[in-house]
C-alpha cells in the first residue's frame, strides 16, 4: 500500500460505458512521469463507444440485466463478444451468460 501512495496519485477516470468517475482510477505522481507511457511515446487515447445495440454501459450502471440488451446471447456470446462486459469470463454479461440461465 505504502509503495502504491508513493508512486500513485488518485485521478479522475473514464470508464468504457459508464464515463468518467472523479478519483476513481490512479495516474502515476509526477517526479514518475517519466515511466508514464502515454506521455513517453505520445500516445492519444481515442473514444470507443460501444458498438450498436450493445448496452453494457446500462447493465454496468444496473439499469437493465445482460438478457435485456438486445445482442445478449444472440450476436453477442463468449465466443463472439460484441461488447466489453461478454469478452472476459468476469465481465457482468459473460458471468451472466455463464451462470445465469442463458441458454
Amino acid at each position: 500500500q505504502r509503495v502504491i501512495e508513493k508512486v500513485f496519485v488518485p485521478a479522475d477516470a473514464e470508464w468504457r460505458g459508464i464515463g468518467v468517475i472523479p478519483m476513481s482510477g490512479l495516474e502515476l505522481r509526477e517526479e514518475f512521469s517519466e515511466y508514464d507511457a502515454l506521455k513517453k511515446f505520445k500516445i492519444e487515447l481515442r473514444d470507443a463507444p460501444d458498438p450498436p445495440g450493445c448496452r453494457c454501459g446500462d447493465v454496468l450502471k444496473g439499469v437493465l440485466l445482460p438478457p435485456e440488451c438486445p445482442l445478449f446471447g444472440k450476436k453477442c456470446k463468449p465466443e463472439s463478444p460484441v461488447g466489453p462486459c461478454m469478452v472476459s469470463s468476469e465481465g457482468s454479461c459473460a458471468a451472466y451468460y455463464k451462470y445465469g440461465g442463458a441458454e
